[in-house]
């Protein structure tokens, strides 16, 4: 079983994973994505005892960087190759799936895209509490078209923190006022949205969980398995 869910960042929003766990229906032969926000990698004199709560899981944890990463101490983790993609295994259990990666797991294929911008950056420290990795570079962009056309720009899934500037003009996402605002992070994700065929698209980031169509899932609290 593969579920999706929104941010966790680390212990704030872990509650809906205690209650799938507490279900006891998932085992070391399933997996849980996080889209973005995971915030589990944050403070290094906290780090093993952040990661607690996960690495006690009997199931795979998978996420992608959102906004609210420190990028300095994830990036420190050196890269390796898992179902395809790059990624940084953080621990047995939790692996951060890197951006412009396309993996294929039980027979899905599924693009990652992380990344985001932080709305309230104005108020934090830069290598503190707020990083500028937090944007996708050109390399990473490139990098995820090149892998995309090895898979003829088509997959089962798209995975990303942020959305397209156009899904922004959904009324579900404008309760959040200005977070619905287009930044550099959403205008990179309309390449995907414009040249990519896929079944189904899901993030994170907007706080809401929202069907916004028949392609686009917004989450948050909800956790669910990829259509």
């Amino acid at each position: 079983m593969i579920l999706v869910t929104g941010d966790t960042h680390g212990t704030i929003d872990y509650n809906k994973i205690k209650v799938i766990h507490n279900y006891n229906i998932l085992s070391k032969n399933d997996y849980l994505i996080i889209a973005g926000d995971f915030g589990g990698v944050w403070n290094k004199n906290t780090l093993e005892r952040d990661l607690s709560y996960y690495t006690k899981l009997p199931f795979m944890v998978l996420f992608i960087d959102g906004n609210h990463e420190n990028f300095d101490l994830l990036n420190s983790y050196p890269i390796s190759i898992w179902n395809g993609g790059k990624v940084h295994i953080i621990k047995d259990n939790i692996i951060h799936l890197m951006r412009g990666q396309v993996f294929t797991i039980e027979d899905k294929t599924i693009f990652t895209f992380g990344g985001g911008t932080s709305i309230d950056k104005y108020r934090r420290e830069e290598h503190i509490s707020w990083w500028k990795d937090e944007i996708p570079n050109k390399e990473e962009i490139e990098e995820g078209k090149r892998n995309l056309l090895k898979y003829g720009n088509k997959v089962d899934y798209i995975i990303t923190h942020s959305i397209d500037s156009m899904t922004l003009y959904n009324p579900a996402l404008y309760i959040y006022g200005n977070k619905c605002e287009a930044f550099e992070d959403n205008f990179i994700l309309d390449y995907f949205e414009e040249n990519i065929e896929y079944k189904h698209w899901y993030f994170g980031h907007y706080h809401i969980d929202a069907k916004l169509n028949d392609k686009k899932t917004a989450l948050y609290n909800n956790v669910v398995e990829l259509e």
